[in-house]
């Protein structure tokens, strides 16, 4: 809870910890069967990103499509994730033409309990739902939460270069999940 001017703001997200385990949830995939992430047997990483209306989205999703042989080294399965429509997806797939699967239609309640900050669209021509910002989530073989990375703005998310190092360093010296002490 934060305070202010004397009133208590109240986070209806939780909040995920490094080292927990994350129990498997089923997505919408376009071109695709529906998608578990989570659970054991291999290294997942799930890129949360705005939407179709959000042209840094657009940019991410393109460097991670580059950079996509590199994970697949590292032996990382990567997805990315909206609460946008199927054919809203469909734009950003056309647009993007992604090499890894798009998964789609995350509502509010999945979103608060994934603990992303949420925004409201600023007019009709945004988008038509609330969205999430920006979060990022890789779940090692074991199924526990390894590394969380949540944004409330568009700007911020993690370098892809540094975060593929930092997988590959994890990866081959058996690093301890960070930020476990409560």
């Amino acid at each position: 809870m934060i305070q202010s001017k004397g009133a208590l703001l109240m986070d209806k997200t939780q909040k995920l910890h490094p080292g927990q385990n994350f129990s498997p949830l089923q997505f919408k995939r376009i071109d695709g069967p529906d998608y578990q992430f989570g659970g054991s047997g291999t290294w997942q990483a799930l890129f949360v990103y705005r939407g179709k209306h959000c042209p840094i989205c657009k940019g991410y999703l393109g460097k991670i499509k580059q950079l996509l042989e590199k994970f697949e080294t590292l032996g990382v399965n990567v997805v990315a994730l909206s609460a946008d429509s199927e054919a809203q997806t469909r734009e950003t797939f056309d647009a993007v033409k992604p090499n890894f699967p798009l998964l789609y239609g995350i509502d509010v309640p999945m979103m608060q309990e994934l603990g992303l900050y949420i925004s409201e669209p600023r007019s009709a021509t945004e988008t038509d739902h609330p969205f999430p910002e920006p979060g990022l989530f890789v779940v090692n073989p074991a199924g526990s939460l390894q590394i969380i990375d949540i944004s409330n703005a568009p700007f911020t998310r993690p370098d892809l270069d540094v975060l593929l190092g930092g997988l590959e360093f994890v990866i081959a010296n058996a690093y301890p999940i960070r930020g476990t002490h409560r």
